[in-house]
């Protein structure tokens, strides 16, 4: 994963939530994570990853900038997908030749 991607998993499950997330920054980065994304009406997109669905909201057209709202329902959304910043760094550890973890 590129330490763009990174640190966009840890901004979207910082506490208190960030104000500049772009919705290009999410859409890249479920696509790096082989997410499928299906548009539905309106602002809305079904997505799957690692096997769990979810509706999500995109930002309306006067503003790509995530709100609060939309920024927590992202967070859920990974956390069920098992995407989080934790996650994230057992699987980089597991990567690296001679880790202990199993």
């Amino acid at each position: 994963m590129s330490h763009k991607h990174e640190h966009l998993i840890r901004a979207l499950f910082r506490e208190p939530a960030s104000g500049n997330i772009h919705w290009r920054e999410v859409e890249s980065l479920l696509n790096h994570l082989g997410a499928t994304v299906e548009p539905l009406s309106g602002a809305r997109l079904r997505v799957r990853l690692n096997g769990v669905e979810g509706i999500l909201h995109r930002p309306h057209h006067h503003s790509n900038v995530l709100d609060r709202q939309g920024i927590h329902s992202i967070r859920e959304y990974l956390a069920h997908a098992r995407v989080t910043p934790s996650q994230y760094e057992i699987d980089a550890h597991r990567a690296t030749p001679g880790s202990s973890i199993p």
